[in-house]
């Protein structure tokens, strides 16, 4: 088969379209034919930074396809069944393995493009909000980073638990496209000072919570925060983090980490996607579909990933 690997971390052009092995389905295990993949922030943070194997490494988290093989063990999932799946690499490729507990059928009238977007933005976004902030009808939220695929996806699962949504991002078309989707304030971070215009917009209160996506924006999301309010770091697209602990301990505001991956672990996160699914496909959730590569130009998508045009997802299809 044919994918893209990386035999060292480093800017896009370490990608290398070749033929590798098919991979063997293991005993838990799906095998998939892969029919689109959801490039996500990670999979440009682990090419750039993450040594890879020895053999080289398949990066990508999120691919939806067909399943054309079970492991030993699997008894929920058969052949034919049109699944999205995440696992920790392999996603850049036409077959990939993923475990069979981070599998979700596809529901019928769902296309497949939608489907490999939904597990890691969509069930980061909605279990950050539920799981940490628990977050409530009336209170405000500022998402860093709000024109990427977990942003887009927090905004609408936000404004349906009647929450006032705030979002940090720039470019006038995309601003408009995500007022539609029922962003309430957009905040450009190159021409406005963040910090001064959440004041004005709290009424000198401060943001009940953050969902921080950037990393390197957290100190200025703290500046954000109330008093005893939450910020979430649940991305990390700006490269480095750094936190006043004494001036967070002063304000009793609280940090809390989120890496979807290890949330995993908990069956009812798990099926948390299996509802996002299921929104997807009545028209309650929208995902944003940027550009479309195929996977053979897979350097491009990732240079065009770190241009920090993108609103919503991009798709590599095999």
């Amino acid at each position: 088969m044919r994918a893209a690997v990386y035999f060292q971390a480093g800017k896009p052009d370490v990608l290398r379209y070749i033929d590798v092995p098919q991979p063997v389905c293991g005993a838990d295990e799906v095998l998939i034919k892969v029919e689109a993949i959801a490039l996500e922030g990670g999979d440009v943070i682990n090419r750039a930074t993450a040594a890879p194997s020895s053999r080289g490494t398949i990066p990508g988290y999120s691919a939806a396809g067909t399943i054309v093989a079970v492991g030993k063990n699997v008894q929920n999932r058969q052949p034919g069944q049109r699944v999205a799946t995440i696992a920790l690499n392999g996603s850049h490729a036409q077959y990939r393995a993923a475990p069979a507990a981070w599998s979700w059928v596809i529901p019928d009238g769902l296309d497949v493009v939608t489907a490999a977007a939904i597990p890691v933005s969509f069930g980061t976004a909605a279990w950050a909000l539920s799981s940490r902030l628990h977050l409530q009808a009336g209170e405000t939220l500022l998402i860093q980073g709000g024109a990427g695929g977990v942003g887009v996806a927090a905004i609408q699962l936000a404004k349906a638990r009647g929450a006032r949504v705030l979002a940090t991002l720039s470019g006038s078309a995309r601003v408009a496209k995500l007022h539609e989707l029922g962003l309430d304030v957009a905040l450009d971070y190159r021409q406005q000072d963040i910090v001064a215009e959440v004041q004005t917009l709290t009424q000198q209160r401060g943001v009940d919570s953050v969902l921080d996506l950037v990393g390197s924006t957290l100190e200025l999301s703290f500046a954000c925060l109330r008093e005893g309010g939450t910020v979430v770091l649940a991305g990390n697209a700006g490269g480095s983090t750094r936190a006043d602990l004494a001036a967070l301990q002063q304000a009793n505001q609280t940090l809390s980490g989120l890496f979807w991956g290890r949330e995993l672990a908990n069956e009812q996160a798990r099926a948390s996607v299996d509802g996002l699914l299921a929104q997807a496909r009545d028209g309650v959730l929208r995902v944003l579909i940027d550009r479309e590569f195929a996977l053979q130009d897979v350097v491009e998508a990732h240079r065009y990933a770190e241009e920090n045009r993108v609103l919503g997802r991009i798709i590599l299809r095999p």
